[in-house]
């Protein structure tokens, strides 16, 4: 049954496909709109892409008679809602907001008296008003806040996530002016338990990239510390587990080979590149954090060398195992992934790359580099493993056991340390961490 009427979702990915899921669930009629024809195909054949999102409830959306995913907007016609979540991925540094564009150029002529348009894709302060309104605007013929109403809600997906989700994390909302909040919100309210309304959409643009500018920050932080702690001789991990301790006034963040996805390795530099543009000013911890993430893999690599040297070996020619392509953990999301760029360096140095990671297609490795199981004669083959991705398909006491040497970069493996783990299999690898 439709119990509110006609929702149009622009983009079909990892934030567009559960947010037309729940709202095929709540009772709305849904059309995913998705320029990518093979994932079209996919969806329509009840296939999922992704992964939070099994196919079952996908073929059980399209049997409802309540979803359809189309590559044209023909099909977006009459309709109630509109939510844009496509992406916005930096080009040398600069945001492109050409898909935003394109999503308004299209939904405009389509767009009613009384209609809803959400933006939710990660922008900078100013886009919805200053950007997306005026296209929908000039492309319809119909006034913001007056004819249709306009607003902005930052997406706070986090694949793999077991315990947060669309419908239990509080949405942040937001709309041009008051009659286009309201809207905004009865539309969440129906999606979602909590909506945090705020003041402006530019507030909602900025809380998007707060939130994962903290994040950006203080990854740099600890692994700018873990370079500093190994050359001083310092167990980093020892010292932030000690630092968790403490009740109040300090955050866990851990190190890492790097930072990837769709957030951290962009979102700050949305801003800096804003606060640049329009104050005319540098945003230096963000370019002090961009710095330091984006050369990680570097210092994987140093490490590798330092590892391999002690045992009077080469990087050039040998067998290299990597635990884990993806950016995260449980996810087979390779968009900007540290772990990628660390196989592309050590490819290039001739080291004969092996890579294991069950969520990822062998599309997606780059050159040179092998997709393996990591099973016992991977991990016992090669010179050295490293651990770039700890998720929960690789065996821990697999690589413990049969390994011949490990960088961890996850802290993810036994030690020798009391109380690292408490259930601690036998370690026969020489293992190092990050």
């Amino acid at each position: 049954m439709n119990l509110y009427g006609k929702l149009v979702v622009v983009g079909q990915g990892y934030v567009g496909l559960p947010l037309a899921m729940r709202a095929v669930e709540v009772g709305w009629s849904v059309v995913g709109i998705e320029v990518d024809e093979g994932r079209v195909k996919r969806l329509s054949n009840g296939e999922s892409y992704v992964e939070d999102i099994p196919s079952l409830v996908v073929s059980e959306a399209i049997d409802s008679g309540r979803y359809r995913a189309s590559s044209s907007y023909q099909d977006a016609s009459e309709f109630d809602v509109a939510v844009v979540t496509v992406p916005t991925p930096l080009r040398e540094g600069i945001p492109d907001l050409s898909y935003i564009e394109s999503s308004g150029r299209s939904l405009g002529p389509l767009l009613r008296r009384g209609a809803t348009v959400i933006l939710e894709s990660t922008t900078y302060p100013g886009t919805t008003d200053e950007l997306f309104g005026p296209l929908l605007e000039e492309t319809s013929g119909l006034a913001a806040g007056e004819s249709f109403f306009l607003g902005y809600s930052p997406e706070r997906i986090d694949p793999g996530n077991p315990s947060w989700n669309l419908v239990n994390t509080p949405k942040v909302i937001s709309g041009i002016d008051e009659r286009s909040l309201r809207a905004v919100r009865a539309f969440y309210d129906s999606i979602v338990e909590t909506t945090v309304p705020v003041a402006s959409v530019r507030t909602a643009e900025l809380t998007k990239l707060l939130e994962n500018t903290f994040r950006h920050v203080n990854i740099a932080l600890v692994n700018e510390l873990a370079m500093f702690a190994h050359e001083l001789g310092v167990d980093v991990w020892e010292a932030i587990e000690a630092a968790s301790t403490k009740p109040f006034g300090f955050l866990r963040f851990t190190p890492g080979p790097g930072v990837g996805g769709h957030c951290l390795p962009i979102d700050p530099s949305y801003l800096s590149w804003r606060v640049r543009r329009s104050l005319g000013r540098s945003f230096r911890f963000v370019e002090l954090a961009n710095d330091v993430n984006d050369h990680m893999p570097d210092h994987v690599v140093r490490r590798v060398l330092e590892m391999l040297n002690r045992r009077r070996s080469a990087v050039n020619g040998s067998r290299i195992l990597l635990l884990g392509l993806a950016y995260k953990k449980n996810t087979g999301d390779v968009r900007e992934s540290s772990a990628v760029r660390v196989a592309a360096l050590l490819a290039g140095l001739g080291a004969d790359v092996r890579a294991a990671d069950p969520h990822v297609d062998a599309s997606c490795l780059p050159s040179g580099v092998a997709l393996v199981e990591a099973d016992a004669e991977e991990v016992a083959a090669a010179d050295l493993v490293i651990v770039l991705v700890d998720h929960d398909a690789f065996s821990r006491e697999l690589v413990a056991r049969r390994a011949r040497a490990v960088l961890d970069t996850r802290c993810w493996l036994p030690t020798q340390r009391s109380g690292h783990h408490d259930a601690a299999p036998p370690i026969a690898a020489e293992i190092e961490l990050l």
